[in-house]
């Protein structure tokens, strides 16, 4: 195995083979997940273990170069870091919506559309094989 694959391999099992932002799992997806620069490199991240993240290709194609996103209220949000904030603290169910309990969780929610119709509905799958909720 190279060593990008090695390192793709730790990343996916530390995060349990789910996206360490939606919480999809990989199982019944069709798509490979992604290790995902949480800083992005063009921003001066670094390959290293702390700044990568297990990542659902929906996840990482609306995240982008981005660490934060506009707030009409606070101005500037910082988006969800799954290597320093708690999920739990951030986010939280309500079926199978995902809310955000805080500014950063609600400003991930809506960033990366993690209530778009088709998540909701591979939630409903998961579901049918004891995958969700997470």
């Amino acid at each position: 195995m190279s060593e990008f694959g090695e390192l793709a391999a730790f990343v996916g099992a530390r995060a349990q083979n789910r996206c360490e932002y939606c919480r999809m799992h990989q199982s019944l997806q069709g798509a490979t997940f992604h290790v995902e620069h949480i800083v992005p490199r063009c921003k001066g991240g670094t390959s290293e273990l702390g700044n990568l993240a297990w990542c659902c290709p929906s996840c990482n194609l609306h995240k982008a170069d981005r660490t934060e996103v506009s707030d009409p209220i606070l101005s500037k949000v910082a988006l969800f870091n799954p290597r320093k904030d708690d999920w739990e603290t951030h986010f939280r169910w309500d079926g199978y919506q995902l809310l955000g309990r805080t500014p950063v969780g609600s400003a991930t929610v809506a960033a990366l559309q993690l209530n778009h119709a088709r998540r909701l509905r591979i939630r409903q799958a998961e579901e049918l094989f004891s995958l969700f909720p997470p």
